[in-house]
């Protein structure tokens, strides 16, 4: 049986019958668009946070894009970043009219590296931009100073840390906003694409709600200024609903996967070889993916291909290095740590349901290819 990082079946067959029932309740609730499926959504997502305000939104790039939009952040600003991300962190910069500026990553986590973001500042800089990757949370203390002694916003990506905490508080709740994606990979995922923005601020809530509607409030039909289509569809809003009062077993069920590798794999990991991932002090990871590293990394995903095991790599190409981006003007070398880490890191399969005899394949397989590269 072919083996992947992701596989939502065993899931869906646990769930189905809740999952069948939440789309049998839109389709008869004879509201098809923005109804009390997606209001509902919104309340629960921001209680869970303990915030006001959430936005539903059609996916995770446009959370990042009308957020930026309603903090104010468009053309001629500048937002820091990583480029160790999926695209759509950067994808969501341009879209807003701003400019990404790369700062590089930590080695052991693969995280902004805080130490270089006040020298990538200038007076341009509107915005941070940190993005709490693979599952895990940036350390928010040193960002939240720099941002406060420059005046900038902090819109926190957590595209990939539903759940995660740092020090006791969920990410999402550190920031002036932050954005989610419930694509079905996350943690919390959909069966579809769908987004949501939460905050602690009414103002940037009312635009959110406005940006993501044309551009209209509650007067149908009036544009109280340019807008979008990016509204939460409700047999999404509805999965979700059913899904958000499983996340913290999503979680726990990532972290004993994330345990079994641990222990399977402790006696052939170490420096030059298998490196696992790392938890911060005072972080809760939630695991989105398994990310591993190896010098030889390459070779050990092709020789697993034998034992019908097909993995992934989370990123291969830093977003600084893609031709789409050549107009910001990095270059190979700018970030070196980086462009380092995309040629050793790859995802081991990861996900609640992924079942002990199917881990134990993929860790067999593993130690036996790891024996030979």
């Amino acid at each position: 049986m072919t083996t992947r990082v992701w596989d939502y079946l065993p899931e869906y067959e646990a769930e189905k019958d809740d999952i069948l029932d939440a789309v049998q309740k839109v389709f008869g609730s004879g509201q098809l668009v923005l109804g009390e499926s997606v209001s509902g959504f919104e309340a629960e997502f921001a209680a869970y946070h303990a915030l006001p305000y959430a936005t539903g939104v059609d996916n995770g790039t446009n959370a990042l894009k009308l957020a930026l939009e309603a903090l104010g952040i468009g053309p001629g600003d500048e937002v820091v970043t990583v480029s160790n991300t999926a695209a759509p962190t950067v994808v969501a910069i341009v879209g807003a009219g701003a400019t990404p500026v790369f700062v590089d990553v930590r080695e052991d986590d693969f995280l902004i590296d805080t130490d270089q973001v006040e020298a990538a500042i200038t007076p341009r800089t509107k915005a941070l931009l940190p993005v709490h990757l693979y599952g895990q949370s940036v350390d928010m203390e040193p960002l939240r100073r720099v941002a406060e002694k420059h005046g900038l916003k902090i819109l926190e990506d957590c595209a990939q840390s539903h759940g995660a905490r740092h020090h006791g508080r969920l990410t999402g709740t550190m920031g002036d906003a932050a954005a989610f994606s419930f694509y079905p990979t996350k943690v919390l995922g959909a069966y579809g694409d769908g987004g949501a923005v939460v905050t602690g601020d009414e103002e940037t809530d009312r635009a959110m709600k406005q940006l993501r509607y044309y551009g209209m409030d509650k007067v149908y039909y009036v544009m109280r200024s340019p807008g979008h289509n990016s509204r939460l569809d409700e047999v999404q809003a509805e999965i979700l609903r059913r899904k958000l009062t499983r996340l913290d077993d999503y979680v726990a069920g990532r972290n004993a996967v994330a345990r079994r590798y641990e222990e399977q794999l402790a006696d052939v990991a170490g420096p030059g070889g298998l490196l696992l991932p790392r938890t911060n002090p005072g972080n809760t990871h939630v695991y989105y993916v398994y990310v591993v590293r190896h010098p030889r990394r390459d070779a050990v995903i092709e020789a697993l291909k034998a034992y019908d095991i097909h993995l992934n790599i989370s990123y291969p190409w830093p977003v600084h290095t893609m031709s789409g981006y050549e107009h910001l003007g990095w270059t190979k070398g700018s970030l070196p740590v980086t462009e380092k880490l995309a040629g050793e890191i790859f995802s081991l399969p990861m996900y609640p349901s992924l079942s002990e005899g199917r881990q134990e394949k993929v860790v067999g397989a593993l130690r036996e290819v790891l024996a030979r590269v």
